[in-house]
């Protein structure tokens, strides 16, 4: 099913998606959630529907971007490329540290190697993991005889704690070959934390380059890229593996929702609601008759307006779950023991009121976006519970 902007059954379609993904049923005459306003008017309608989608992907606003977006780092689009498929579905969960990879690039230029990064655009709430200072060395420009003695150089990472040069603090050194080009890569991770945890302890980083003897070595001898001299694909990025926290209650919330229902199988409260019965108000019964089974359903960004700020994907197949539950239950159908004995309590008619199980997913696929947030930096997030990857009766 498309999310058309310019009809009803955009409205529709983004309400059943928001609401299955943030765990709540559809809005009865009895239980209505007092902040989705009931209104007839299609485009106060279609806002909140949109604002309860941003809620999804966790953010409150979408990135206010100035539609002339550089060149996302190459880094940035490989690293996307090797944990997602083509349409964002990710490939394995474990390829990704936490769940967020944010890229930063220096806002100084300075006569010596030193960087400052901004890094307003991290949560509070955010735990960073790792930390890297990602560096291009260049080609020399010249050489002389003494550099030709030497095959490799020491290059020191250093966190600016102020202005005085006796207080600068050691993150990284390592040996790096001379006559060598491409990219280098520096654990900062300690320094990081520090400046998340407050913001006003970032003075930047300082790069000192020497020979294995300690003698200073001449900045035209090894050079490393800058975004004001050269290539912005080669210009210093900081990036950042981070967490907030969403994956983690995720998995606290699927094993509580696992204990209370004894299922069999593991299914995420997010989707693990009446969400057939949604579907089923919203469209024709006609279908009814046929069996559990899963339906496209597409969200196309472009369509609803955030293909301005996504980079990758421009749409994803979220998929639904449709049909019956008939009894018996079939195994083709994926029934947990609690849906069995629903279905044979429905049958028998042992208790007045039960209902057939539901037609719901019983496996979910986490999707990846690579987008520009506020400061135009580029970040790779990865959302659980977003693609419906098999549907049975529950």
């Amino acid at each position: 099913m498309m999310l058309f902007a310019s009809n009803s059954m955009l409205l529709s379609t983004i309400i059943m998606l928001t609401y299955a993904s943030l765990g709540v049923s559809r809005p009865t005459s009895n239980f209505v959630d007092p902040d989705f306003p009931i209104t007839e008017d299609p485009e106060e309608m279609r806002a909140e529907a949109l604002k309860r989608l941003l809620e999804v992907f966790g953010m409150e606003d979408p990135p206010h971007t100035k539609g002339l977006h550089k060149q996302p780092p190459q880094y940035m689009l490989d690293l996307y490329n090797t944990v997602a498929d083509v349409d964002g579905v990710t490939k394995d969960p474990d390829l990704l540290e936490g769940n967020t990879v944010r890229s930063f690039f220096n806002k100084i230029h300075s006569e010596q190697i030193q960087f400052l990064f901004n890094l307003s655009t991290v949560a509070k709430t955010e735990k960073v993991l790792t930390a890297e200072l990602h560096l291009f060395k260049l080609r020399q420009k010249a050489t002389t005889p003494a550099l030709h003695r030497h095959h490799f150089c020491q290059v020191n990472v250093y966190q600016v704690m102020d202005n005085r040069k006796a207080s600068h603090k050691l993150l990284s050194s390592r040996l790096v070959p001379i006559h060598t080009t491409g990219w280098e890569v520096f654990s900062i991770t300690h320094a990081v934390r520090a400046w998340t945890a407050d913001e006003n302890s970032n003075h930047g980083l300082l790069v000192t380059v020497r020979t294995l003897g300690g003698t200073n070595l001449d900045p035209n001898l090894i050079r490393f890229a800058s975004g004001r001299d050269h290539h912005e694909s080669k210009q210093p990025m900081l990036v950042l593996f981070t967490d907030d926290g969403r994956r983690a209650a995720s998995l606290e919330n699927s094993l509580k929702d696992q204990n209370k229902e004894g299922d069999a199988l593991n299914i995420p409260p997010s989707l693990k609601v009446n969400n057939s019965r949604t579907a089923r108000s919203l469209e024709n019964t006609e279908d009814e008759h046929l069996p559990c089974q899963r339906y496209p359903l597409y969200v196309d960004f472009e369509e609803i307006g955030w293909s301005g700020w996504i980079i990758s994907p421009r749409g994803y197949n979220a998929h639904h779950c449709k049909g019956s539950c008939p009894f018996p239950l079939g195994q083709n159908m994926r029934p947990t023991n609690h849906a069995t004995v629903q279905s044979i309590i429905h049958a028998l008619k042992l208790t007045k009121g039960i209902e057939t199980p539901c037609c719901v997913p019983d496996k979910l696929f986490s999707v990846n976006l690579l987008y520009f947030d506020d400061d135009e930096n580029v970040v790779l997030k990865q959302y659980d519970d977003m693609v419906a990857g098999s549907c049975g009766c529950h």
